[in-house]
């Protein structure tokens, strides 16, 4: 019998429901377990969508259950040093939402807890795992590009949502730390490298960032431009461009079927790209190092450069704003 990885939720979050535990429902690995939330509703909601599964009041009583090997955060920016810990203090396994920190303190922290407890932590970039980032990273590693030189990368839409998390300072929000993060990745899957300086434009609504622009120069003279909001009809592409040639990518972090085009001195030629459940594909690489004892996809060492990435463009920003 093929063995599984039982997975608890800490949060019965929009994404969780949306995505992830759908995620984990087709994954032959995991199974769906537990579920916490504070909220009556939601625990009957879940009840009865999940009838096999457990249902706690409290995120406590999830993480004593012994039986929970693995643990998925959704919870506000803000609470996630402190339930990763948690739950990793207790020898839980933690795939966590991005941003895994509001900075990269707490990052650090978080994954000396991952250490000193043994266990597998990982921020959840679901996009790493679509057939579009496969390709894009083979054309990158072909050498047909040449050099590069200039990254875009851009993910925007039209929050139409009140009183979400996503604008309430206090819990973490703004553009930057909910869907600029995206873009902070990806040129730092790009680029390998910590940028050396940035200049950062933003407009301010409330507290927090709707919309966020930055212009980062790298140390071998790469320069990149990373752009997110809430305030503006959706927008989501990226750009590569080389010294022989240019990569233009639409829907970088969607998992939907599709091409993106390489440009050289050759002409233009189209790369398809087959649909990717981003979600189930996560959850089932997680689970098997889980089972296995190794890395998942995503490393930690990126996750903390990611995190410093954050913090001097969060930096930026305060004096922008002042």
């Amino acid at each position: 019998m093929l063995k599984q990885v039982k997975w608890g939720i800490l949060g019965y979050a929009r994404i969780a429901k949306t995505s992830v535990i759908p995620g984990i429902l087709k994954s032959d690995n995991a199974a769906l377990y537990a579920i916490a939330s504070s909220d009556a509703d939601k625990r009957k909601e879940c009840s009865e969508l999940y009838p096999e599964t457990i249902v706690y009041e409290s995120y406590e009583a999830l993480l004593d259950d012994a039986d929970v090997a693995a643990v998925y955060i959704p919870l506000p920016n803000s609470m996630h040093k402190e339930w990763a810990t948690r739950a990793m203090s207790k020898g839980k396994h933690v795939l966590c939402e991005k941003p895994i920190a509001l900075n990269s303190e707490e990052c650090s922290e978080m994954l000396e807890a991952a250490e000193r407890y043994g266990v597998i932590l990982m921020e959840a970039f679901m996009y790493r795992y679509t057939d579009r980032i496969r390709r894009v990273q083979e054309v990158l590693a072909s050498g047909e590009l040449g050099q590069v030189r200039y990254v875009q990368s851009t993910f925007r839409f039209l929050l139409n949502r009140p009183n979400t998390i996503k604008v309430q300072p206090e819990l973490g929000g703004g553009s930057l730390y909910d869907v600029g993060c995206y873009p902070v990745n990806f040129v730092g899957m790009v680029t390998g490298q910590m940028p050396q300086s940035c200049v950062v434009q933003t407009v301010m609504d409330n507290g927090v960032d709707v919309l966020f622009s930055a212009v980062l120069r790298y140390p071998d003279g790469t320069v990149a431009s990373i752009n997110s909001g809430f305030n503006a009809f959706g927008q989501l592409n990226s750009e590569i461009v080389g010294t022989l040639g240019r990569i233009d990518i639409p829907d970088t972090f969607l998992g939907k079927a599709g091409s993106f085009t390489v440009t050289t001195e050759s002409g233009v030629r189209y790369i398809e790209v087959e649909e990717s459940d981003r979600y189930a594909l996560e959850v089932t690489d997680f689970s098997a190092a889980v089972l296995e004892g190794r890395r998942p996809l995503c490393s930690l060492e990126e996750t903390q450069r990611n995190m410093q990435v954050l913090d001097m463009l969060l930096a930026a920003m305060r004096g922008d704003e002042a």
